[in-house]
């Protein structure tokens, strides 16, 4: 009998010391330095696990062995605390600063910028080609109801996630502009000023005309003078919001297009872009003007005028400078 206990205690210590000297050895692998010598982005994408993210360590060769990483995560209680995202490791980072890294760090924050005056169909397009978002936009969005910005993002985030978050700041930004508005205007509610706006967007580029062009089309919607917007009937034309050539004289007649605003009365029935926030403020706050038109002026700008017949002047030259531009693309 007293062999049997005498076995067992030797089993039993044999067993502790054992414990003591693999434990010791994986603290000390768990905490030495790498031999990278350079930096290191890595991703870990969202659900991906302990046992692949140890994996994957380990082919990149951040780290020397998968299962002294995932043993040494595991005992440390941070096995489900692994973030997902892209991580920057620098050089000579021991496994156990990349855990910290995984559970307490940033992810690498990219960014994207959506210009104002874009379309649903562009912004889109443009978000379905960038390669480090997931999942897909299938249906556009409401015209309108995105705030043009600059967005940030980890990788992987998804793209349907990122759009909801464009337009959750639409939405938060008229609450705060409504509010502040010109009690006279005669819009009647929030989305017709996105429309005026829209319009108001692809009309110019120029920050110090939108307050004056909002106010030459609240004249217009005032008095019952047709807006007569060459971008609304592009809009209407293919919804994109662009063509490849010039307007045609059947498409400024044609009745059938809901957005031709020289046949059409007041405003066209939705937003024919995602205007930014300074157009926003210039339908809400606009110039006050007596002017009811405006042309190109050659200059990236327009020419403003009360009357008709000074409209027709500025018309002609316009039409001045269209015909030397025309011949010195022609030499």
């Amino acid at each position: 009998m007293r062999g049997i206990t005498k076995y067992i205690i030797l089993l039993f210590s044999g067993s502790i010391i054992f414990f003591i000297i693999f434990a010791y050895l994986l603290y000390q692998a768990f905490h030495i330095s790498s031999q990278v010598n350079f930096d290191s982005v890595f991703f870990v994408p969202e659900g991906q696990g302990l046992t692949l993210t140890s994996r994957y360590l380990e082919e990149k060769k951040l780290i020397s062995n998968s299962d002294i990483f995932r043993f040494g995560v595991m005992f440390k209680g941070e096995d489900n605390n692994l973030k997902a995202g892209e991580f920057l490791i620098p050089a000579q980072q021991s496994m156990d600063q990349i855990m910290k890294i995984l559970v307490q760090g940033e992810a690498i924050q990219h960014s994207l910028t959506i210009p104002e005056g874009w379309t649903s169909y562009q912004i889109v397009e443009y978000l379905n080609n960038i390669e480090n978002l997931s999942n897909t936009v299938e249906k556009l969005p409401l015209e309108g109801s995105i705030l043009p910005e600059t967005y940030n993002y980890i990788h992987g985030a998804s793209r349907i996630d990122v759009l909801k978050r464009m337009q959750e700041q639409q939405r938060s930004l008229l609450k705060v502009l409504w509010s502040a508005r010109d009690p006279d205007l005669p819009l009647e509610n929030i989305n017709e000023v996105i429309i005026l706006a829209s319009i108001v967007e692809r009309e110019t580029g120029l920050s110090d005309e939108r307050s004056h062009i909002a106010g030459v089309f609240i004249n217009r919607l005032r008095r019952s003078i047709r807006l007569q917007s060459d971008p609304t009937v592009i809009y209407g034309i293919n919804k994109k919001g662009f063509l490849s050539r010039g307007l045609k004289r059947s498409e400024l007649n044609d009745s059938n297009n809901l957005y031709n605003t020289y046949k059409i009365d007041g405003l066209p029935p939705t937003p024919i872009a995602h205007p930014g926030r300074a157009s926003i403020q210039a339908v809400l706050n606009p110039m006050l003007t007596d002017d009811i038109y405006f042309v190109a002026d050659g200059t990236g700008g327009h020419a403003f005028a009360v009357s008709l017949d000074e409209h027709q002047k500025n018309v002609r030259e316009w039409r001045k400078i269209e015909v030397t531009k025309n011949k010195l693309l022609l030499r």
